[in-house]
C-alpha cells in the first residue's frame, strides 16, 4: 500500500511536469511574439515549476502519504470545547470534536491505524466513555499514547484502545469517580438570605449548594457515586482484560509509568518512536501520520483569541475551584 501511493505520487507529478512544460513551450517558445527566445525559456521553466507544485497538491490529495491518523485528547474532558469552559485552556477541542475526529479517520481509507495521543487529568463520565466507545469501535489497530497524564476519565478513554503506551514519567490511573459540591449555607445565614425552592420528588434538591445533606441525601448521593467507580471498573477490566480486583486495590492511585507498567495499567514504556515502530510491526509497513483536527471557522477563531485572554489572566485562581459554580457533578 505505502509503495502504492508512492508511485502514484510520482507519477501524478511527472505528468503534471511534463504537460506544464509542453504548455509553456507552444506558448512562449512555439509560438514567439515578441519576446525574445531566453525571455521563452525562463517563462517554460516557471511553468513547469508551477506544474510541479500543483501536480503535487494533487498528487497528495489522490495518494495522501499518511496511513496513521493522529487524534489528540488534551485537558479535561467536557461535552464542549475548552473555551466554553473557564477551567480548560481555550480551543481545547469538546468530546464531541474528538469524537467526531476518531469517525473521520474511521471513514478515511488511507488511515490504517488510529494513534489517539492523550494528556488530560480526566472530566466528565459520559463524554469519556462517548471518546472510548470511538476509539473501540475503529476499524483497525488502535494505539493510545499517554505522554504526561493519562488519568481517570483520559484511562477510560485508554481502555478502548487496543493498546496504552506511556513514557517513564508520565502520571497513570485515578480509576476512581468524584462527586463535588459547595455548601452556602452559612453564607446565606450571615447575609440574611433564605433559600427557598418548590419541588416534587424527595430528591429533586439533593446536592444544591444552598441546603446541607441529611444522612439520607448522603447517601442517596454516595450511591451514584458507587455505581459510576463500579462502572468505571467494569470497563477498564473488560477493555484491559484485567482482574477487576486488582483495578480496585489500586483504590484510584496514579502511578508513574514504570509503576504503572509493573502492575498491568500499561501495556509498554517508550517514547515516541517507540510507538511508531510498535505501529509499523502491526502495519507491516513504514508508517506516516497525519493529526486531524476539528474544523474551525474564522468567528471561533477570533473568539477563541480573546478567550485566551481571559483564561492567562484568570486560570490560576479558577483552577483552585474548578467546582465553584456549586452543582453537584459527578467526574472521572
Amino acid at each position: 500500500m505505502n509503495m502504492l501511493r508512492t508511485v502514484g505520487r510520482i507519477a501524478i507529478v511527472t505528468l503534471g511536469a511534463a504537460l506544464a512544460a509542453a504548455v509553456g513551450w507552444m506558448l512562449f517558445v512555439a509560438f514567439p511574439t515578441s519576446t525574445v527566445e531566453l525571455v521563452g525559456v525562463l517563462l517554460v521553466l516557471a511553468a513547469a515549476v508551477l506544474g510541479l507544485r500543483v501536480a503535487g497538491n494533487v498528487a497528495r490529495s489522490v495518494f495522501p502519504g499518511y496511513n496513521v491518523a493522529e487524534v489528540a485528547v488534551e485537558g479535561p474532558i467536557t461535552r464542549d470545547s475548552g473555551g466554553g469552559v473557564p477551567f480548560s485552556a481555550p480551543g481545547t477541542p469538546g468530546a464531541d470534536d474528538v469524537v467526531e475526529l476518531v469517525e473521520r479517520a474511521d471513514a478515511d481509507g488511507n488511515a490504517e491505524a488510529l494513534l489517539l495521543r492523550l494528556n488530560t487529568p480526566g472530566g466528565a463520565v459520559v463524554p469519556s466513555d462517548d471518546i472510548r466507545l470511538a476509539a473501540e469501535k475503529f476499524d483497525g489497530p488502535t494505539v493510545a499514547y499517554a505522554t504526561d497524564v493519562c488519568a481517570s476519565g483520559g484511562y477510560w478513554i485508554a481502555s478502548g484502545c487496543d493498546e496504552l503506551w506511556a513514557r517513564e514519567g508520565s502520571i497513570v490511573g485515578s480509576i476512581g469517580v468524584r462527586g463535588s459540591r459547595m455548601t452556602a449555607s452559612d453564607l446565606l445565614d450571615k447575609a440574611g438570605v433564605e433559600y427557598e425552592q418548590f419541588t416534587a420528588g424527595e430528591y429533586k434538591e439533593a446536592g444544591v449548594p444552598f441546603e446541607d445533606l441529611d444522612d439520607d441525601e448522603r447517601a442517596y448521593l454516595q450511591g451514584l457515586i458507587d455505581d459510576y467507580y463500579d462502572q468505571f471498573v467494569e470497563t477498564v477490566a473488560e477493555g484491559r482484560d484485567m482482574d477487576d480486583e486488582i483495578i480496585r486495590e489500586t483504590e484510584a492511585r496514579v502511578y508513574l509509568g514504570e509503576e504503572a507498567d509493573a502492575i498491568g495499567l500499561v501495556d509498554e514504556i517508550g517514547t515516541r518512536d517507540d510507538v511508531e515502530e510498535r505501529l509499523e510491526d502491526l502495519l507491516e509497513e513504514p508508517v506516516e501520520t497525519t493529526e486531524l483536527e476539528p474544523t474551525t471557522h474564522i468567528a471561533e477563531r477570533l473568539r477563541g483569541g480573546a478567550e485566551r485572554v481571559a483564561y492567562a489572566a484568570g486560570a490560576g485562581v479558577a483552577g483552585q475551584f474548578t467546582d465553584a459554580d456549586g452543582e453537584f457533578r459527578f467526574r472521572v
